[in-house]
């Protein structure tokens, strides 16, 4: 985690206030008015100082009662976002009501008790429109609230019920500028296995997870393992029948930044992304085919789901990560490999605002890989990836989908003779493994939930394409 800088140093402002009170001389006596020169002085050390607008980026409390709410109302005496006791006890997303409720606050009011002042965080009736609300996943709301009151329609059981409409979160940060990257826990995702031998590890501190045949996963990471039988051509031997085995395993964490020049006005900068440490492992065996010609196979062997609370500042920034891991197979259901490979790197995906171009894509990886077994026979070609399709937003919008996949291509050119006598065909030619990534994926417009410009379009990321040979030689039999 990284917090933004200060505008100014604080030795260095300490120095400019000691400056200043080394050349200036003796303070007005008390009552008496500061001279012209005092002023000047003071006024100086002021403007060299500076605001300090710069907000924290931590991960949220894992608690839900530690996260507080925080509201802002543009306009208002306060208008920069500040932590409140209220909460959403429930919303309603096709019509867009809420019921804003405040906290217990526990035995020490008596019924005697006098009401509160207007300027007391305890006061009812606190909703007003024109507020801007930030809430964690709430009922009703499981991907967090960013909403602005447009009309308050009364006192239920539960709290004020109130008419609201989207807002951005400009109306919330204003110009406060926050910077950060924030890991995701392994434990909070929810996994849905889409194939029956799929098996879920993670580890976190203090509940540290094996993964399979006794591996322990790294800190922080999350391993899934899977094993799957792949169709063959229709003319394939049953001993050719194929197969892939393998595992991913994944540290991802979400990219945060934000550069804000008032409320009233789009940021002067914004991030959004998704990036982490990435190991995959996995090894295909057999005679495999496409089953739709040569459109690549894609099986999804699970889905999981976090939404993650960034701390910004007072605001609780709700993050929406969903992650499809999946296995690929092209082929033309001539050639026969037995391929493993092990592969581990890093990847970056995600989407930057500046006023002069908008928004623009940002992908990277850096991945190298390890053969640990390769052999292609007779001529075709066979390619597999094991990746995952990742998508990031805020509050319920898309703004961002990622597809990384790391792959394993085969390919083997020669001739087969057969013999009239029946005994063993003969194969001669070359044979070569490649390893490989790919990466690509789309912004979209929804990530105008900063307070920017609304993206016209989907935005393609551009697509990152990087291969390298893993091993090769000559088909003999």
């Amino acid at each position: 985690m990284r917090h933004s800088r200060a505008l100014l140093p604080a030795f260095a402002v300490t120095t400019l206030f000691l400056a200043a009170a080394c050349s200036s001389p003796a303070p007005a006596a008390a009552g008496q008015p500061a001279t012209g020169q005092d002023r000047q002085v003071l006024a100086t050390a002021d403007a060299a100082a500076g605001p300090d607008h710069s907000l924290t980026v931590a991960a949220a409390p894992a608690a839900p009662a530690a996260t507080a709410t925080a509201t802002a109302r543009p306009g208002g005496s306060a208008p920069r976002a500040h932590k409140t006791s209220l909460t959403v006890s429930s919303y309603d997303s096709r019509t867009r009501r809420a019921v804003i409720a405040d906290k217990p606050r526990g035995k020490d009011k008596s019924p005697g008790s006098p009401a509160p002042s207007s300027g007391s965080s305890a006061a009812p009736h606190r909703t007003a429109v024109g507020d801007v609300i930030a809430s964690a996943p709430a009922p009703g709301a499981p991907r967090g609230l960013l909403a602005k009151v447009t009309e308050v329609v009364g006192e239920t059981a539960g709290g004020t019920e109130v008419q609201t409409e989207p807002a951005t979160l400009n109306a919330l940060l204003g110009d406060g500028t926050a910077k950060g990257d924030v890991p995701v826990d392994p434990s909070s995702f929810d996994v849905d296995k889409l194939l029956p031998d799929v098996k879920v590890s993670w580890s976190k501190t203090g509940d540290v997870h094996a993964g399979p045949k006794g591996a322990t996963v790294p800190l922080g990471s999350l391993r899934l393992d899977v094993s799957a039988e792949v169709p063959t051509a229709e003319d394939a031997p049953v001993s050719a029948g194929a197969s892939v085995h393998g595992f991913v395993q994944v540290a991802p964490q979400v990219d945060f930044a934000y550069g804000g020049t008032g409320t009233a006005a789009p940021p002067g900068s914004a991030y959004l992304g998704v990036s982490g440490d990435w190991t995959s492992g996995w090894a295909v065996r057999g005679q495999a085919a496409a089953a739709t010609g040569t459109t690549p196979l894609r099986i999804p062997f699970a889905k999981l789901h976090a939404d993650p609370v960034l701390q910004v500042g007072p605001v609780p920034v709700v993050v929406n990560l969903d992650l499809t891991c999946y296995f690929q197979i092209s082929a033309d259901g001539r050639v026969t490999v037995d391929v493993e490979q092990s592969l581990k790197g890093d990847f970056k995906a995600g989407g930057t605002f500046g006023p002069a171009r908008g928004w623009t894509p940002v992908s990277s990886s850096d991945m190298t890989s390890t053969p640990v077994r390769a052999s292609v026979t007779t001529a075709g070609n066979v390619k597999t990836a094991l990746g995952a399709e990742a998508t990031v937003g805020l509050y319920g919008a898309v703004g961002v989908t990622a597809d990384l996949a790391p792959y394993l291509r085969g390919e083997a050119a020669g001739t087969l003779t057969a013999a009239s006598d029946g005994s063993t065909p003969k194969a001669a030619g070359t044979w070569a493994v490649f390893g490989g990534v790919d990466l690509s994926g789309t912004l979209r417009l929804q990530l105008s939930i900063f307070g920017t410009p609304v993206v016209q379009r989907s935005v393609p990321l551009g697509a990152l394409h990087r291969e390298w040979k893993l091993a090769g030689g000559s088909l003999s039999s």
